[in-house]
């Protein structure tokens, strides 16, 4: 978690539309098979909690209700724990939705074993359970800036975070978790799946004889092609707004900078990755409706929804 600067201006926008991919997509009729709805289910709930713990609970809380209970030392330290942890399970669904696109794709033997839903539903489980383990240090890097009537107010990381032998590896540990493994197996499996899908394509055209002018259309390539369109926008959203901050860790670890003494260009550098990391948590939503035709529909459905209600009870009291 980072120092609490306001990044509230994307409150603004990402849990609605987040909110409404989710009850979306949970209605199973945007055309989407159970273990791909299952996984954008996932990431999507997940790219919210990313919004509510780190931004609206600890962010805007302190700025805008100071004083609250919110800022109890055990209370803050539990919302960033949650925070990171909810970054965490947002990254790594993303990681387990590329995997199940490469096997759905390249591995046709074993889609029928892997690519159900009681399988997504136990890979997700799994990895939010590991990931809320895993974070359960956080709570600990804390301390009260002011007790107030025996009661710890506001935290502040200890120092020993920064200078422990232990702490330094917790945290090496968990930056090459997320996300720089993520970069990897993201690119690794992108980069095999588009190689298979570009082989293959050549020999379905060979073997159905298609010619310059043959414009006849292969159900199963056209599928395909709308899998891989969803996977490596998301997959390419992911990279790209993820890139300051590794390039940011990198260049913290390679000079060994000092946490306590920040100049202007490293702290604008820390915080716009910290920014653009965020708005990853908004953009999956938005990749559903641009790439997704019933994503769309149903969405038009929906906001469509209270309007038709609401002149149904009109004509229903006319008549």
């Amino acid at each position: 978690m980072e120092r609490r600067d306001s990044n509230s201006l994307i409150i603004f926008a990402v849990p609605p539309v987040n909110l409404v991919a989710i009850v979306i997509l949970s209605r199973g009729k945007c055309g989407i098979s159970t273990c791909t709805t299952r996984y954008l289910v996932a990431m999507a709930t997940a790219d919210l909690l990313t919004i509510v713990f780190p931004v609206i609970l600890w962010q805007v809380s302190y700025y805008y209700f100071p004083g609250t209970f919110l800022d109890i030392t055990p209370v803050c330290s539990v919302i960033s724990a949650l925070g990171e942890a909810a970054t965490d399970c947002s990254v790594w669904f993303t990681v387990t939705f590329t995997f199940d696109r490469f096997v759905a794709i390249c591995r046709q033997k074993l889609k029928a074993k892997y690519c159900t839903g009681k399988t997504a539903a136990v890979i997700l489980t799994t990895t939010g359970v590991l990931f809320v383990f895993k974070n359960v240090p956080i709570f600990f890097i804390f301390r009260p800036v002011n007790v107030i009537d025996n009661i710890p107010w506001d935290c502040i990381r200890k120092p020993a975070y920064f200078a422990d032998p232990g702490w330094v590896g917790y945290r090496m540990f968990s930056t090459v978790l997320t996300p720089l493994l993520p970069f990897v197996f993201i690119l690794l499996f992108n980069t095999l799946t588009v190689r298979h899908i570009l082989v293959t394509s050549r020999v379905r055209k060979g073997l159905r004889g298609h010619t310059k002018g043959d414009n006849r259309s292969d159900p199963e390539m056209e599928s395909r092609r709308r899998s891989v369109i969803l996977l490596l926008t998301i997959s390419g959203s992911f990279i790209i707004l993820w890139s300051v901050r590794v390039a940011e860790f990198l260049y913290n670890t390679i000079a060994v900078l000092d946490p306590f003494n920040y100049n202007v260009t490293e702290y604008i550098v820390e915080h716009s990755s910290y920014i653009l990391m965020l708005l990853s948590c908004c953009t999956n939503s938005f990749i559903y409706g641009v790439t997704q035709t019933k994503f769309r529909e149903q969405f038009i459905s929906a906001a469509k929804y209270p309007l038709t209600s609401i002149t149904q009870m009109i004509n229903k009291r006319n008549i």
